[in-house]
Order: C-alpha cells, then sequence, then structure tokens
C-alpha cells in the first residue's frame, strides 16, 4: 500500500471539516469499524481495518477488514458466502473509526458463531463483576451451523 493511497492529514480543521479523506490508523496500523444492518440498524459485529482492508471495502463495496487473531486481510463472507455489500460507509468526525451499514448475503448472518450477530449476549449490570457472573443470551438460534460452513476448521478466535 504506497502513502498517497490517501489524503495526508494537514490540519483539524482539513480533517474534521474538510472533503479529504485522509484515515487515522493506530499504532499497529489498524482502525476499529463497526458494522451495522442496513435495513435494521442492528450491531453485527465490531472489527478492524489496516489501509488495504480500506481500501478494498471502498474499491469492491464489500467489507474487508484486518484478522487480528489470524493475522490476514479477510474478505467477509469468502469462506460462509455471507458477504456484507456496503450500503454506507462513514468515517468519524477525526477520521480513525468507520462505520459501515451492509446487506448480508445468504442467511443474514455475520457471526462466525452461527448467530446473526456477534453481539448475542448480554452482560448483567448493577454489580460487581465476579467469576461467577453469567452472561444472558439474546439471540435463542443460531442463524447456521458453523460446522456445515467452516468444517472442522479450528475457531478462529485465539483465547
Amino acid at each position: 500500500m504506497n502513502d498517497s493511497t490517501f489524503a495526508p492529514r494537514t490540519s483539524v480543521e482539513q480533517v474534521e471539516e474538510g472533503e479529504d479523506l485522509a484515515p487515522k490508523f493506530d499504532a499497529e496500523g489498524l482502525m476499529p469499524v463497526v458494522t451495522t444492518d442496513a435495513a435494521t440498524g442492528e450491531v453485527l459485529m465490531l472489527g478492524y481495518m489496516n489501509a488495504e482492508a480500506f481500501t478494498k471495502t471502498i474499491e469492491t463495496g464489500e467489507a474487508h477488514y484486518w484478522s487480528r487473531s489470524r493475522g490476514v486481510l479477510w474478505h467477509k463472507g469468502a469462506t460462509s458466502g455471507l458477504v456484507q455489500k456496503v450500503i454506507d460507509l462513514r468515517i468519524d468526525d477525526d477520521q480513525d473509526a468507520v462505520w459501515m451499514a451492509v446487506d448480508v448475503a445468504g442467511s443474514g448472518a455475520s457471526c462466525h458463531v452461527g448467530y446473526r450477530s456477534c453481539f448475542y449476549r448480554s452482560v448483567p449490570t448493577g454489580a460487581a463483576p465476579t467469576p461467577e457472573l453469567r452472561l444472558i443470551y439474546r439471540e435463542g438460534e443460531k442463524t447456521f451451523d458453523p460446522k456445515d460452513v467452516y468444517g472442522d476448521a479450528p475457531n478462529p478466535t485465539k483465547l
């Protein structure tokens, strides 16, 4: 990725009020991305993009991410068929975070575990957390069986 892909960051005014796309990636070269369903607004996932993933997303109109757990560029849906077609791609005021509204192909799921959203559990509040704290499932059923989609491939999430 060459440095001329995006506009250089020259001033606060240019970044916050201008029309130049001048994203700021963190020290690891990443920028967080909140992905929502274009029709419902439901939060589907939080991912990260490096400059290459951001560029490919802009070029193709399909979501690309950087997988921190696998250390690879990831075209969402390349394996599962659950491609995320970008309907709206927005960058925040200081250009260091992205929000994407997407349509998801297939079953509409975005979580590799099989649920529609990666945010399928709630954390109880109102008391100090303890090892006995239990998460509350908000999605009752999986949208697809991960073994049918991914086979016996190891879970991409590192513990």
